[in-house]
């Protein structure tokens, strides 16, 4: 099912992109049109998941996390393990960080984005992948 959507996940894709949260759309401003030197797609659909922004090439997911996310973790490491399995690599920050700390949010992108175009291309795997959060790269 390598980069397949169902038809759940495609018709779920366009109702989000259409109801973008405010943090989403911060974002978004900051990743559309190239402007890290890569196309990402908004509320992209893979498998039966939503991917918040997704660059493919290199292959990198983005997710804002807000509080309901607190309440499903184990949801999100199953999406995280499916992304990962597809040969994604996955960051993760918080909802309020487009607010707070917008340049930093991009910039941790850019750095992400810099060492997997310098990395090899590699298979998927069960070990493929990580995440990262931006508490992670904060001092």
């Amino acid at each position: 099912m390598r980069n397949q959507a169902t038809a759940n996940a495609r018709a779920n894709a366009l109702v989000l992109r259409r109801e973008m949260t405010d943090s989403e759309r911060r974002l978004w401003a900051g990743l559309r049109r190239e402007q890290l030197g890569v196309k990402f797609r908004r509320q992209h659909p893979l498998g039966a998941y939503v991917a918040d922004f997704a660059c493919l090439a290199p292959r990198l997911i983005v997710e804002l996390d807000g509080s309901q996310h607190q309440t499903k973790q184990g949801y999100d490491a199953l999406r995280d393990a499916f992304f990962r399995d597809q040969g994604f690599d996955v960051m993760r920050f918080a909802s309020n960080e487009p607010f707070l700390h917008l340049d930093g949010v991009l910039q941790a992108i850019a750095n992400r984005l810099g060492v997997l175009q310098k990395q090899p291309p590699s298979p998927p795997s069960p070990e493929g992948g990580r995440s990262h959060t931006l508490q992670e790269q904060s001092p």
